[in-house]
């Protein structure tokens, strides 16, 4: 037993729970041996450090979990000046290790802090709640061309720049060429299908199941040949040269990866190329976390190299397969500095709650990204693998 675990076991001691009413003193003990292994202090004077303004806050957290954790911070009672630091920390020290399989209790509580910040759906529903609250917010947040995945930083100093990167090396790994048909799953506000049409000369027909999204990429593309369906991705039937699904596959949902696989293969031509651009997690986790799937992305799934690989078995050949998660981090650090800044602009149509929530949200994501719990995979996919083989292209 490592001296961590020494330490919390020594917590059994100092309160007990006749009652089954979880006293102030204990929660207050457990949440702030946890924290000591992180390096992470209640009212400490870092910037990572969290400021508690309501003493409830302990039991709260200790009974709901990771859903009453997010829910205080949006009840505004407790505050972090750098909330992007403070999951990193809580995510880098590996807490759950030092907690041991027998502390069921405390693994409850310690999932309120390592979150698993990424978020996935799979029907109209995400559309509603979380692509359809606003084009304005939106708008603000993105770069010009609305890219709502994670941006390709290599060569990049800005937002723009890291977007077009990315719609660029999506572009140059499915070997674009000039009257190619392609079919974008899940295609956002049109930016991928814009920019496949004006740079590279193809036809595209791009699917989403957000209103919002289908209405504003019809106008951004309608001097294009580019058609923007408002479409669930298995309803489509036609054969294309390439198909492509950027920030999509989150919102499948597990139970749906093999019908995805299929669908790609029923829709590419026998010498097409697909891409994937996808988040993932580095081992096949339980379902979405709480608050996440309540307030943010409802029904989602990150998946796992495992669960990939086995959707897409005995249906497609794996020609490359690119991991740039930390660059993830950087993007939504560029979203969080845009939406901060944009705010005098967007408070008269959201709520101060809806400000707290959005930025607890963008900042947990970051210190995922930056502490390498989740990952940032594009997956180059053929029907029956490519002649004289794949190059790779970064």
């Amino acid at each position: 037993m490592n001296e961590a675990a020494k330490r919390f076991g020594r917590i059994t001691d100092a309160t007990s729970m006749t009652t089954g009413t979880t006293s102030v003193s204990y929660a207050h003990k457990v949440i702030e041996e946890l924290l000591d292994h992180a390096d992470v202090r209640v009212d400490g004077n870092r910037p990572w450090d969290p400021q508690v303004h309501d003493d409830r806050v302990y039991q709260r957290v200790f009974s709901g979990g990771s859903l009453a954790l997010g829910e205080a911070y949006m009840d505004g009672w407790w505050d972090c000046e750098a909330l992007d630091q403070l999951f990193y920390r809580l995510m880098q020290a590996d807490l759950h290790e030092a907690v041991g399989r027998s502390w069921q209790q405390r693994w409850k509580l310690l999932k309120a802090f390592v979150l698993n910040p990424q978020s996935l759906t799979r029907a109209y529903e995400v559309g509603e709640v979380h692509y359809d609250r606003g084009n304005d917010l939106f708008e603000q947040m993105l770069d010009d061309r609305m890219v709502y995945s994670c941006g390709y930083w290599r060569d990049a100093d800005t937002l723009n720049e890291a977007q077009e990167a990315k719609l660029d090396l999506v572009c140059r790994k499915l070997r674009l060429a000039p009257g190619m048909r392609v079919l974008d799953i899940g295609c956002g506000w049109g930016s991928f299908a814009e920019y496949a049409a004006e740079e590279y000369g193809c036809t595209v027909v791009g699917v989403t199941i957000s209103e919002d999204q289908a209405q504003r990429a019809t106008k951004r593309c309608r001097d294009l040949p580019v058609e923007i369906r408002l479409q669930d991705y298995r309803e489509v039937e036609e054969t294309f040269d390439r198909v492509v699904s950027i920030g999509m596959f989150e919102h499948v949902g597990r139970q749906n990866y093999r019908t995805y696989m299929e669908v790609v293969r029923r829709c590419l031509a026998e010498d097409g190329l697909s891409l994937l651009h996808t988040i993932g997690n580095h081992e096949q986790g339980p379902e979405q976390e709480p608050w996440l799937e309540k307030y943010i992305f409802p029904n989602g799934y990150i998946p796992s190299m495992q669960q990939i690989t086995a959707a897409a078995e005995d249906l497609l050949v794996m020609e490359d397969w690119h991991n740039f998660g930390p660059d993830y981090d950087r993007t939504l650090m560029a979203w969080a500095e845009n939406f901060e800044e944009a705010w005098p602009t967007l408070e008269d149509d959201y709520s101060g709650r809806f400000y707290r929530m959005w930025r607890y949200y963008l900042y947990q994501c970051a210190g995922s990204f930056r502490a390498r719990r989740n990952q940032l995979w594009q997956v180059v996919l053929s029907p029956e693998g490519v002649e004289r083989r794949y190059e790779s292209v970064r």
